[in-house]
C-alpha cells in the first residue's frame, strides 16, 4: 500500500520509534522482494525453499534477541515481533517457520542454555545455516502437554537415552537442532521434565512422517520419534527436572510472538480487500461504492488496528521477561489475552475478506483463500483459545476463596 509520497501506509504506526519503524520497513521490504514470490509454490506443493533461511540470516533477520557475540542482532522482543509481522504480510508460512526457529528454539537456547551451548549452536542458527525446532506436543497430549508427556530420558553414563514421540512439530522435517522436552523423573510429574538439545544425526532420532496441512502448507510439520536416542549430557538445557520453567516462560514469549503473525496476515487481507473493492465492478461501478462492502472494510480496519495496539503493548511487556519468569502473573494473563484476541480477530478479518472477494475468494489458488486457510491454526497452537481463557480467568480469580 503506497501513499502519494510513496511511503508504506503500514509505517504510520504512531507508537513505533524511528529505529523500530526502520526494522519493520526493512523486514517488510525483504519479505516482499524475497519471500512473497515463493509463497504460491510453497502452498501448492508443500514445498520448502532450502535457500530461504540462509537469505533470511544474511539479512540479519534471525537471532533478533540474541547478542552480537553469538551472531545475533542484540535487539529485543519488540523488534523480533516487528520482523514476524512484516514477514507474515508476505509469506505467512515462512513466518511460522521463522518464529519456530527464532523464538521457540534459538531464543530458548540463548535464554536457558549455558555458554558452551550458546557458542556451539547459536551462530549457525543466526546465520540460517541450521534450522531449529521445538518438540513438546505428543500424540494423545495437546493442551496438557506436560502432564501427559510420555517421552522419557534416562541417564546412562555420559548420555541421556530418550524414548518417545512428538507430533505437530513445526520445522520437524527440516530441523538440524531440536529443543526436546522429556520426563527425567516420572514420579515428580510435571516437576520431573527436562529439556535437551537434539541434533538430527544423533543415533535413535528420526522423522516418522511429514504431515500435510490445510494452511501454512509451505511450513514443514512432522511427527518425530526417539528410539533409544543417545544425547550427550552436555546437551541438557538448564538443570535436570527443571524444564517446566523453561516451558512456561517460553510459552509466554511464544504467545507474544504469535500475535504479530496474526496482525501481519490481517494487514495483508485488508490491503487485498481494499484493492479488490476498488477494482471489481458490478452494476457498472466498483463494489467499494456499495455500503455493504464499505461496512465490511470498516469492520476489518477496526479489527486490524485493535490487533496492532494489543500486540505492541504485549510485546513491550514481555520483552524484559527474565529467564525462568513467566507462566504466572500479569504477563501470563497478557500474553494469553493477546494471542486469544488476535487469533479470533484475524479469523473475523479473513472471513470478511473472503466475502468481499466473493467467488474469487473461494478459489483455492487465490491469495485471499491461502490466507483464509491459515486462520484456524493460531486458535489452536500455543494453547487453544479455551486454554487461553482458562489462563486469563485463573489469574483474575487467583485470590478467590475455594
Amino acid at each position: 500500500m503506497q501513499d502519494r509520497h510513496g511511503a508504506n501506509e503500514w509505517s504510520n504506526s504512531f507508537d513505533l520509534d524511528t529505529e523500530q519503524q526502520m526494522i519493520l520497513d526493512n523486514a517488510d521490504r525483504f519479505s516482499r522482494n524475497e519471500l512473497y514470490p515463493l509463497c504460491e509454490r510453497m502452498d501448492k506443493d508443500e514445498w520448502w525453499p532450502e535457500d530461504a533461511f540462509p537469505k533470511i540470516g544474511d539479512n540479519g533477520l534471525f537471532g533478533i534477541t540474541v547478542p552480537e557475540e553469538f551472531g545475533g542482532a542484540g535487539l529485543d522482543l519488540v523488534a523480533a515481533g516487528l520482523v514476524g509481522q512484516a514477514m507474515a504480510r508476505w509469506n505467512h508460512a515462512m513466518a511460522l517457520s521463522w518464529v519456530a526457529h527464532d523464538n521457540l528454539c534459538l531464543n530458548n537456547i540463548y535464554r536457558n542454555g549455558n555458554d558452551a551451548q550458546r557458542r556451539k549452536y547459536l551462530p549457525d542458527m543466526c546465520s540460517g545455516k541450521k534450522v531449529g525446532a521445538l518438540a513438546l506436543t505428543e500424540p494423545g497430549a495437546g493442551s496438557d502437554a506436560i502432564g501427559s508427556m510420555r517421552t522419557t530420558a534416562r541417564r546412562e553414563g555420559d548420555h541421556y537415552v530418550l524414548n518417545g514421540s512428538k507430533i505437530y512439530i513445526t520445522n520437524g522435517p527440516i530441523a538440524d537442532v531440536i529443543l526436546v522436552y522429556a520426563k527425567t523423573d516420572k514420579e515428580k510429574g510435571s516437576r520431573g521434565v527436562s529439556a535437551f538439545i537434539v541434533e538430527k544425526d544423533m543415533p535413535g532420532f528420526k522423522v516418522a512422517q511429514k504431515l500435510i496441512k490445510m494452511g501454512y502448507r509451505g511450513s514443514q510439520t512432522a511427527e518425530l520419534v526417539f528410539e533409544d536416542c543417545r544425547v550427550p549430557v552436555e546437551n541438557l538445557v538448564g538443570e535436570e527436572n527443571r524444564g517446566v520453567s523453561i516451558v512456561m516462560s517460553g510459552l509466554d514469549l511464544e504467545r507474544a510472538m504469535i500475535s504479530p503473525i496474526c496482525l501481519g496476515i490481517a494487514e495483508r487481507a485488508l490491503e487485498l480487500s481494499v484493492e479488490y473493492a476498488k477494482m471489481r465492478k458490478q452494476f457498472g461501478k466498483p463494489i467499494g461504492s456499495f455500503q455493504m462492502v464499505q461496512s465490511m472494510l470498516a469492520d476489518m480496519y477496526v479489527e486490524v488496528e485493535a490487533m496492532r495496539a494489543l500486540t505492541y503493548k504485549v510485546l513491550a511487556a514481555a520483552a524484559p521477561l527474565e529467564v525462568g519468569g513467566g507462566g504466572r502473573g500479569d504477563i501470563h494473563k497478557l500474553t494469553a489475552a493477546s494471542v486469544m484476541f488476535t487469533a479470533e480477530a484475524v479469523h473475523k478479518v479473513l472471513d470478511l475478506a473472503v466475502q468481499v472477494h466473493g467467488g474469487y475468494g473461494y478459489i483455492w489458488e487465490s491469495e485471499i483463500n491461502r490466507l483464509f486457510r491459515s486462520i484456524k491454526l493460531l486458535e489452536i497452537g500455543a494453547g487453544t483459545t479455551e486454554v487461553r481463557k482458562m489462563i486469563i480467568a485463573g489469574e483474575l480469580l487467583k485470590d478467590m476463596d475455594t
